[in-house]
């Protein structure tokens, strides 16, 4: 796994990235277009193992020309390490160690939050905001580290 920094140290040329927000039952999944300009909400896919997980994110990187994966790192408020941060960090290096492009973690503090927020404010309903939280928490993520890497 490579730092944000790294990440962006890396791309000489436009590509598109995915963002994860890894939850213990559902994963959210956003794409972002080449320029890395916007995320957007993609799909959340139930977790079932690993090993599934890492097929559908190949099909996905594959078929959209993926060349980063951003995933959410699940910092406590005071900056410390909860067992949810661990459970991503194992994962993630299962994500890196089996797919071929650059993995890096971004700090995903309040990300469900906002992006609830961000739907609420937009008046969508409450069932259906409910059901898209991992996904649209999934862009909240990858947005604010392509805002970090166009900067």
């Amino acid at each position: 796994m490579i730092t944000i920094e790294d990440l962006k140290k890396k791309q000489s040329e436009p590509s598109r990235l995915i963002g994860l927000d890894l939850g213990s039952k559902r994963i959210g999944v956003s794409i972002c277009d080449e320029r890395q300009s916007i995320s957007t909400p993609f799909k959340t896919i139930n977790k079932t193992n690993t090993n599934e997980l890492i097929a559908q994110l190949k099909e996905i990187i594959s078929e959209y020309n993926i060349k980063g994966i951003v995933i959410g790192n699940p910092i406590n408020m005071d900056g410390s390490l909860g067992r949810s941060a661990q459970s991503v960090n194992d994962v993630s290096n299962n994500i890196d160690q089996a797919i071929d492009v650059n993995v890096c973690l971004w700090d995903e503090r309040l990300s469900t939050v906002g992006a609830f927020n961000i739907s609420s404010q937009l008046d969508v309903n409450v069932s259906k905001r409910e059901k898209n939280i991992d996904q649209n928490a999934a862009a909240f993520i990858l947005q604010g580290a392509i805002d970090f890497l166009n900067n």
